[in-house]
């Protein structure tokens, strides 16, 4: 399939992971990839693995929580690709392990920082963008938990992941009449380094995850990447405003 032919796409977060996976799915349909992080090397592995599959992409560090940093990556993104017509905002950060009260206020600062803050302040980037050029669409990455699903001593992360899901809510509805669609994705465990648990291999977590999900596995990263896709493709065009959960059942 060629659905994103000449489309440009950026995607935060894309160093590994989920991101990683998104980036490949989209400029393997045709598009091409702006892949911004804040570890250069990480990104260039990326932008190596879009080429060797015969796409196109460009690395640009970026910290998401700075928004001159984000301003910036705006502009180079449009100068590398020559516009926006699709970002994914990806980029986030667990911290856990303890019970609410106990959570340092630095670790709380800095998940919702990077997960809220940094979600909004894409956006607010992206938007200023795509409302002056007729407009585009824009994905975030939320969790299940948060408004889907609950787990013990993750208050930090659920409440970030909650908060982008009525983020993204509360966005689309501001401005779709701008022809800027916002959806999101809320994954589950999936096969990427974030669902390992301190000290456990994906060997571990595959046991772990066949007693807790009712579908019995992770999702594969590529399959959260083509829900991504789908909400950004014009199949997806009377969807507005959704969050689509994507883990194996556990918040069913």
């Amino acid at each position: 399939m060629n659905r994103f032919n000449g489309k440009s796409v950026l995607v935060t977060g894309a160093g590994s992971g989920l991101g990683r996976a998104i980036a490949l799915a989209f400029a393997a349909e045709g598009a091409y990839v702006v892949a911004a992080g804040r570890t250069a090397a990480s990104l260039d592995e990326t932008v190596a693995l879009v080429e060797a599959a015969g796409g196109s992409a460009a690395a640009v560090t970026a910290d998401v929580t700075d928004s001159g940093q984000l301003a910036h990556l705006v502009q180079e993104s449009v100068a590398r690709s020559g516009g926006l017509d699709i970002a994914v905002n990806n980029a986030g950060l667990f911290r856990g392990g303890v019970p609410a009260a106990d959570i340092e206020e630095a670790d709380w600062d800095a998940v919702l920082r990077t997960n809220v803050t940094g979600v909004w302040l894409a956006m607010k980037h992206e938007v200023a963008y795509m409302k002056e050029h007729g407009g585009g669409t824009i994905v975030n990455v939320s969790a299940n938990l948060g408004a889907h699903h609950r787990i013990r001593n993750a208050a930090a992360y659920i409440t970030s992941k909650a908060a982008v899901s009525a983020l993204t809510r509360a966005a689309a509805l501001d401005h779709i009449d701008q022809n800027i669609r916002i959806n999101a994705v809320s994954p589950g465990a999936s096969d990427a380094p974030m669902s390992l648990r301190p000290g456990e291999s994906p060997a571990d977590r595959a046991r772990r995850v066949k007693k807790e999900n009712p579908l019995g596995r992770v999702a594969e990263a590529e399959e959260v990447a083509a829900a991504v896709l789908y909400l950004a493709s014009p199949l997806a065009g009377p969807v507005v405003g959704s969050d689509l959960v994507i883990d194996s059942g556990a918040s069913a």
